[in-house]
C-alpha cells in the first residue's frame, strides 16, 4: 500500500506541475481571447465603403488572430462625425475612421499631400500611394497620437456638381454656395470665387434640396449614396480631381498595446497597403456604378474647360509650394513626396 501511494503520490506531483507549467499558455491565451474591440462607423450602413472595406476588414481580423481579436462594427456611431479620430484617441471607442479635414486644427498637416488636385482618377492607385508615402516619408503615425494607425486612404476623383448652371469658365464659379469637405477643397473653391460652406456628408441632403447650398464637391458614389441625384444637373470633371479627401483606420493606442506582437502582426498584414487596395476597390466600384445612375437621372457629366484647368492649376500649384515649405519646417521634403505620389499613380512619368 506504502508503495501504491508512493507512485500515486509522483503522478499526482508530477500532473501539477504540468499544469503549473502550462497555465501561463493558457492564461495568455484566455487574456487574448477576451480583446474584443468596437468600431464606430458613421457613413451610412449599406454605404459600399461600410459594405465592401469597413465590415470585412473587420470580420478578417477574427479570422487572421484565429479569433483572439475581434472587431464590433456599431450599427449607429458614437459621435459626430468630425469626432472620430479623437474618440479613438481619448479611449471612447477602439476604432474609428474618418477624413483628416474633419479636424479643424492643422494636426494632420502632412496629410494634405493626398488632397491636392490632378492626383489621379484612380482609387486603387491612390490610397496605395497614400498609404506609402504619407506612412514612409512624411511620418503619419507622428500625426495620430494617441493612436495606432491601421489604414490611410482616399477615394476617387472630387467632382464639383452643382444645380445652378454649367460651369465654362472660372467667372462662372463666382458666387455659388458650395458644400466642402474642409482642407485644401475649401481654400481651393474659395479662390476660385465660390462660397464654401463646411458640412459633414449626412447633412448635404438638406441644405441641398432646400436650395441652402448650390453645389457639392463629392464623388461621383456621394451622390447616389446620400440621395442627391434629383438636386444636381451639372457634375465638372477635372482630369486627375479638382480634389480628394484623405481619410485613417487608426486604433487607440492602449488597446493595440495590449494585443500581442503575434496578432498585430497579422493584422498589419490586412490593413495598411492590402486595406488601402480593398478600399480603393470598393471606392472604384461605386463609382461605376454611381456613373451609370448618374446618367440615367440626366445629370450632365462634363470635363473641364482647358480655361478652367489652367486656373485650377495655377491655384493649385501656389497651395503645393505653401504646403511643400510649411512641412519643410519639420525636416520633410514635400516637394519629393508629392512627386513621388504623382508617379505611384501614373500622373507624373
Amino acid at each position: 500500500m506504502d508503495f501504491l501511494n508512493t507512485k500515486v503520490a509522483r503522478r499526482t506531483l508530477l500532473g501539477m506541475a504540468t499544469a503549473a507549467m502550462l497555465a501561463p499558455t493558457a492564461f495568455a491565451t484566455a487574456a487574448y481571447a477576451e480583446t474584443k474591440l468596437v468600431l464606430s462607423s458613421w457613413l451610412p450602413p449599406r454605404h459600399p465603403i461600410v459594405v465592401n472595406a469597413i465590415k470585412p476588414w473587420a470580420k478578417e481580423v477574427k479570422k487572421v488572430t484565429d479569433g483572439r481579436v475581434s472587431v464590433r462594427v456599431l450599427a449607429k456611431p458614437a459621435g459626430a462625425p468630425p469626432a472620430h479620430f479623437d474618440m479613438a484617441a481619448d479611449g471612447v471607442v477602439d476604432i474609428t475612421y474618418g477624413l483628416h479635414s474633419f479636424t479643424k486644427d492643422n494636426r494632420f498637416q502632412r496629410s494634405r499631400i493626398g488632397q491636392f488636385s490632378f492626383l489621379g482618377d484612380d482609387a486603387v492607385s491612390g490610397s496605395k500611394a497614400f498609404w506609402d508615402v504619407y506612412e514612409n516619408d512624411l511620418d503619419a503615425q507622428a500625426e495620430h497620437k494617441g493612436t495606432k494607425v491601421l489604414g490611410l486612404f482616399v477615394h476617387g476623383p472630387g467632382v464639383f456638381h452643382n444645380n445652378v448652371r454649367k460651369l465654362n469658365t472660372p467667372a462662372d464659379i463666382e458666387g455659388l454656395k458650395v458644400r466642402v469637405p474642409g482642407g485644401y477643397i475649401a481654400d481651393l473653391a474659395s479662390d476660385l470665387g465660390a462660397s464654401p460652406l463646411f458640412m459633414p456628408s449626412g447633412e448635404v441632403y438638406e441644405t441641398l434640396s432646400r436650395g441652402i447650398i448650390d453645389g457639392v464637391t463629392f464623388t461621383y458614389e456621394a451622390l447616389t449614396a446620400f440621395k442627391l441625384l434629383d438636386h444636381v444637373k451639372y457634375s465638372m470633371r477635372v482630369p486627375g480631381g479638382i480634389y480628394n479627401t484623405t481619410w485613417f483606420l487608426v486604433m487607440n493606442e492602449g488597446k493595440w498595446d495590449g494585443i500581442s506582437a503575434e496578432d498585430q502582426a497579422a493584422i498589419m498584414a490586412i490593413s495598411g497597403d492590402a486595406f488601402a487596395e480593398r478600399v480603393g476597390k470598393a471606392w472604384n466600384g461605386a463609382d461605376e456604378k454611381a456613373i451609370e445612375r448618374i446618367n440615367k437621372a440626366g445629370i450632365e457629366i462634363y470635363d473641364a474647360s482647358p480655361e478652367m484647368v489652367a486656373a485650377i492649376k495655377e491655384k493649385a500649384a501656389a497651395y503645393e509650394t505653401e504646403w511643400a515649405k510649411a512641412v519643410a519646417e519639420d525636416g520633410f521634403d514635400g516637394t519629393a513626396a508629392l512627386t513621388k505620389f504623382r508617379k505611384s499613380t501614373g500622373v507624373e512619368k
